[in-house]
């Protein structure tokens, strides 16, 4: 059945797992909201409409390497540059997608690629902020925005049971359950990368054995086809050059890309066996390898996925690409603000 919902129904937070930090400049009649795509290389922010279009866009590098107020200093910017569009005052509020772990019920966060920002009040300094001017702030984590923009206009659109993923030097992920937005209580559910699919794997970041992350990321890939033998061509030792030999029949690098494959089949079947999801749909940088990931994925799922109400579970690619931080962030101010019942455009 189809739902046009992105996320749970508001309560005195907004949706679960996002919290709302509500100021007086939000009572207007606007009909945009502000979004932040916070990574560890960029932060990009947009004016997005109540049907997801993104009307202005800009960025700037995230600094990461430097001071957690440097950082901050780069989203000032982005705001300051959004808030100097003549749209800007029809923004009703500002949502966030950040790069993880996010603490939702605090309004902080502490990603892991910018070591400047550990419990880091993001959403008070936002909420504080000149420019922001006391709009009410959602924040979600970046892989449970990725869900939120492909349950809205993608690839899980129409699916009310869904696994999003990102895969990329991390593995992150988001769900749908019974048509809504599951973050969580800190807006973390979903992270399938940190499910052990090998109990005495190697040691993960986390302090866990065998995460899927320690297979399956683009530096997991990588890692491996060097350590069995993979001769890259040039100086590119990226997943994606292991892809690219793949596809030319280099055996190592179609073993790396299997391995992987078989790591996230076990996390996937896993959730699905756990919460019934009908279709898994898989973005970030290592998807774009293409049918050299998604071939031996398809194949190893039909060897995890037994029980008759899993057998049925769809692997598709993502379809918003780089927009879908976005997208996924507006999606949830959207929503978390009431919005969407007033617009009557989603």
């Amino acid at each position: 059945m189809q739902t046009e919902r992105t996320g749970t129904e508001p309560g005195p937070r907004g949706a679960a797992g996002a919290v709302v930090i509500a100021g007086g400049a939000g009572s207007g009649t606007g009909d945009l909201v502000a979004a932040l795509d916070i990574g560890g290389t960029k932060i990009a922010g947009a004016l997005v409409d109540l049907r997801g279009g993104l009307t202005v866009r800009t960025q700037r590098p995230t600094r990461a390497g430097e001071s957690g107020e440097a950082v901050m200093g780069s989203v000032a910017e982005v705001l300051d540059e959004l808030a100097a569009h003549p749209d800007w005052e029809r923004v009703r509020g500002v949502g966030i997608g950040s790069a993880g772990p996010v603490d939702a019920v605090q309004g902080t966060v502490s990603p892991v690629n910018i070591a400047g920002w550990r419990e880091f009040p993001l959403v008070e300094r936002v909420v504080r902020h000149p420019t922001a001017g006391g709009l009410p702030v959602v924040l979600i984590g970046d892989a449970v925005a990725m869900t939120a923009a492909e349950h809205w206009q993608g690839a899980a659109r129409g699916h009310d049971n869904a696994l999003c993923m990102v895969v990329s030097t991390g593995v992150g992920g988001g769900l749908v359950l019974g048509g809504a937005l599951h973050p969580g209580p800190t807006g973390n559910a979903g992270h399938i990368g940190h499910i052990s699919v090998d109990l005495d794997g190697d040691l993960c970041p986390c302090g866990a054995r065998g995460c899927v992350e320690m297979f399956a990321s683009g530096t997991s890939i990588a890692r491996r086809a060097l350590r069995d033998g993979w001769q890259p061509t040039g100086d590119d030792t990226s997943a994606a050059a292991v892809a690219a030999s793949a596809r030319a029949g280099d055996p190592v690098a179609l073993a790396a890309y299997d391995r992987a494959a078989q790591a996230l089949a076990a996390g996937i079947a896993a959730t699905a066996t756990l919460v019934e999801i009908d279709v898994a749909v898989i973005g970030g940088g290592v998807a774009q390898a293409g049918d050299v990931l998604f071939a031996p994925l398809r194949a190893r799922l039909t060897e995890y996925a037994t029980l008759p109400f899993v057998q049925g579970l769809e692997v598709r690619p993502a379809q918003l690409g780089t927009d879908a931080g976005l997208v996924g962030a507006a999606a949830a101010a959207i929503e978390s603000l009431g919005l969407r019942a007033r617009s009557g455009q989603l």
